[in-house]
């Protein structure tokens, strides 16, 4: 019995190797922490043997309200030593907030070695909705208050405001908002010359939500996708900072390496344990 378990895990590591399976890293959404990602594990484990798998135990459940710059801060140290030991680069799977987060890390880790950047239903283009997440927080405000707590230098201490993107008060988010705005590049900022270098640097991006999500909202922004000041969806390609390429979006885009995976009939929280996800829109890229 112990020979033949030796036996197996020699074959896996042996296979990860020959088939140049690199490291995974799953960075965690809001409210959650590694438990909720133990069948993403499992998925991977199964479909590509000996892979090396971290779910980054930081910022868990209620501490992912922390801001966001402060998350990165606190990811990137755990996240650069697995970096420095993959000579060949490693995978981000970035699940909902955690997109954000990733984004952030891309932006000011010095150097990356990122492959596969994939984003699972993430806000990357904001968040403006009423859901159930938004209720755990702002209890008594329906969308259209919110920013009245986000657009101030107290609610940028909550990540939520971080990415709270109000389309009917765009001089305040601009003016206000300390993360999202200077991620997109719609907010001025020295360094977004060496946040688009950084961004360019990865291989394949890979964009995955659905219309039955109901937490992203709208579910396009997974896509990169947002409402306009009539709250009309303006698709990815659309967007002035993609038109304008602010951050590298669209030389990603024209390199042919950006991915987008549609699903429906997915909920926000089932995305990392269905296995048709898995299987269409995530093992692919993992190699």
């Amino acid at each position: 019995m112990i020979r033949n378990f030796i036996n197996f895990v020699l074959s896996c590591v042996l296979l990860a190797v020959v088939c140049g399976y690199r490291p995974v890293v799953i960075v965690h959404g809001l409210f959650d922490g590694p438990k909720q990602f133990v069948k993403l594990g499992t998925f991977i484990s199964e479909t590509h043997p000996g892979t090396n798998v971290t779910t980054v135990d930081l910022y868990d459940n209620m501490a992912s309200l922390k801001p966001l710059w402060q998350q990165v801060e606190g990811f990137r140290k755990a996240v650069l030593p697995i970096m420095e030991s993959a000579t060949d680069g490693i995978h981000f799977i970035c699940f909902s907030q955690g997109g954000l987060v990733c984004r952030g890390l891309l932006a000011t880790l010095p150097k990356h070695n990122v492959h596969s950047l994939i984003f699972l239903s993430s806000p990357l283009a904001g968040q403006y909705g009423e859901t159930s997440y938004l209720k755990k927080v702002f209890p008594k405000d329906i969308k259209s208050g919110v920013y009245r707590l986000c657009y101030n230098c107290w609610g940028q201490k909550i990540s939520i405001c971080n990415f709270w993107n109000d389309p009917h008060q765009r001089v305040k988010y601009l003016k206000s908002n300390t993360y999202l705005a200077l991620l997109n590049g719609e907010s001025k900022t020295p360094n977004i010359t060496e946040w688009r270098e950084r961004f360019l640097g990865i291989k394949k991006l890979v964009l995955i939500g659905g219309p039955d999500d109901g937490v992203i909202t709208p579910w396009q922004s997974s896509l990169f996708g947002f409402y306009d000041s009539n709250e009309t969806v303006v698709e990815m390609r659309k967007q002035r900072w993609y038109q304008m390429d602010v951050f590298g979006l669209k030389t990603l885009d024209s390199r042919g390496d950006v991915v987008q995976c549609v699903v429906p009939g997915v909920g926000h929280v089932f995305w990392h344990s269905n296995i048709t996800v898995y299987k269409e829109c995530i093992e692919k890229w993992l190699t």
